[in-house]
């Protein structure tokens, strides 16, 4: 056998390919920022903005025209609105399930709408959590802020919510939440091994995060494998639907490990810090942007992702159509 024979042309290739992303593969996180007039630019990410309502339903209409299979949705809330507990993302006229009610109203069931349940954005001083009196998060009192969380978020039409804060316990807690409210039928994506990373940097600008510091005591070692295993089967004992690994590419092989220990879906997030650094070398010509995003996705894909969350859903989901 000569296997150059099986690479003679593209639909030659087509046809033998072992891995395929589809449009339905891929969840397009966006950001809705309260009390701006137009959508905001984010520097360190070259075509992601912070949303009005206005615009974000348009941009969301366009995805799921694309083909996009979810919309991820973070709420960026005005500055003198956080506080030390992050009320301002359990009012039900708190930006995000302001954002959440607009976007179920304008694109229904076309699409599966998630909401990230995290207190980072809302919080003034930029944790996931609540802090106890000697700065270090509270876990049990978190716990609690995110159970609030999760039913103002399915309230306002969230399908999937996203607790990504690395809580003890965080799943668990929300799921009960959600069954004694009566929505049995809102799903969890947990981010069940979110790591302590240095490719997070862009979102925090994104968020606008008043994160002072760090948050390695409760996101995840780099240097850890094993450990990523605990957390995920933890998360599945607890309700998750859905497990996600985070960041994506320097994590492949933690989604691999993953895919292959689990029977639930498996999604990886290619982060704000991962997106940042192709769209800077595609900019300066280094690179050729089609074939980036193609080889950037399927390399997820074929590390074991089924669900893959990426800034270039819309733009991925037509060249995969």
């Amino acid at each position: 056998m000569r296997p150059r024979r099986l690479r003679t042309s593209a639909p030659l290739r087509r046809i033998v390919a072992e891995t395929h992303v589809r449009p339905e593969n891929l969840i397009l996180p966006m950001f809705v920022k309260d009390g701006v007039p137009e959508p905001v630019p984010i520097a360190s990410m070259p075509g992601v903005v912070q949303h009005t309502l206005e615009s974000l339903r348009k941009a969301a209409t366009e995805a799921v025209e694309a083909g996009v299979g979810a919309i991820m949705l973070y709420g960026i809330p005005t500055p003198e609105s956080k506080d030390a507990t992050g009320s301002v993302g359990i009012d039900p006229d708190g930006i995000l399930n302001a954002a959440l009610l607009e976007l179920r109203a304008e694109v229904g069931d076309s699409t599966v709408l998630m909401s990230d349940l995290c207190l980072d954005e809302f919080t003034d001083h930029g944790h996931c959590g609540v802090l106890a009196e000697d700065g270090t998060v509270d876990n049990d009192a978190t716990l609690a802020r995110y159970a609030e969380m999760a039913v103002a978020q399915a309230e306002a039409g969230a399908q999937f919510v996203g607790p990504s804060g690395m809580m003890d316990g965080q799943v668990g807690a929300v799921r009960v939440a959600l069954d004694r409210a009566g929505h049995q039928d809102v799903g969890i994506l947990a981010y069940s091994a979110k790591y302590a990373s240095a490719f997070f940097g862009p979102f925090r600008e994104a968020i606008e995060s008043s994160l002072e510091g760090d948050r390695k005591t409760y996101q995840q070692d780099p240097a850890n494998a094993i450990e990523a295993l605990r957390e995920v089967e933890l998360d599945i004992a607890e309700g998750a639907d859905i497990v996600m690994i985070k960041p994506g590419l320097p994590y492949l092989d933690i989604i691999r490990r993953v895919a292959d220990h689990v029977n639930v879906p498996v999604a990886a997030y290619h982060v704000s810090g991962e997106y940042a650094m192709a769209e800077a070398a595609i900019a300066n010509g280094w690179l050729d942007r089609d074939r980036v995003i193609t080889e950037t996705l399927t390399s997820i894909r074929r590390a074991g992702a089924g669900i893959i969350l990426t800034y270039w859903a819309t733009e991925a989901a037509r060249l995969f159509a």
